[in-house]
């Protein structure tokens, strides 16, 4: 499984790359095209906001493989032994139910409620739905990750940014 999760991680970060690249690109020509040509191109600010969503998304799962996510370990840092290892285990499932509920679950849900009445963007013309699409998929991302964390945990071995 450490081959496959180092995969997923790695095409993860191209994926943030080339992400991060277009959304530059977008922008840079946004500015571009309001400031010297007088003449603001719409379907560069929608498509740079869409990119935002993803990155914002896809960033997520990306910085909790890493162990770069934001978090709270005053408490967790003064652990040792059982203790510490009890309060990863708990971490790992919190994150790993979240993941489920509200980004699967519930991102389908948002997915299907938004393709079926066919919800279109105003610029790009495209199925909201697509958008959309980003919140299951990092949600099963973010899942994956929190169950090879919580199987390194169990069997002592050192999750990812740990």
């Amino acid at each position: 499984m450490g081959g496959l999760m180092r995969l997923i991680e790695k095409v993860l970060a191209y994926l943030l790359i080339c992400l991060t690249t277009l959304i530059v690109a977008g922008v840079t020509w946004q500015v571009f095209s309001r400031y010297i040509l007088q003449d603001p191109s719409s379907v560069t600010e929608e498509l740079s906001r869409f990119l935002l969503i993803w990155i914002g998304l896809f960033g997520a799962a990306y910085a909790y493989r890493t162990g770069s996510h934001l978090g709270l370990d005053i408490i967790s840092n003064r652990m040792k032994g059982v203790a510490l290892k009890l309060n990863r285990i708990f971490i790992h499932l919190s994150v790993m139910t979240f993941a489920v509920v509200v980004m699967v679950i519930g991102g389908i849900s948002l997915v299907s409620l938004t393709m079926t009445p066919a919800q279109i963007s105003a610029s790009l013309e495209i199925k909201m739905g697509f958008i959309y699409l980003a919140v299951p998929a990092s949600g099963v991302l973010i899942t994956l990750f929190a169950i090879d964390n919580l199987i390194k945990t169990l069997t002592n071995q050192e999750p990812a940014g740990e």
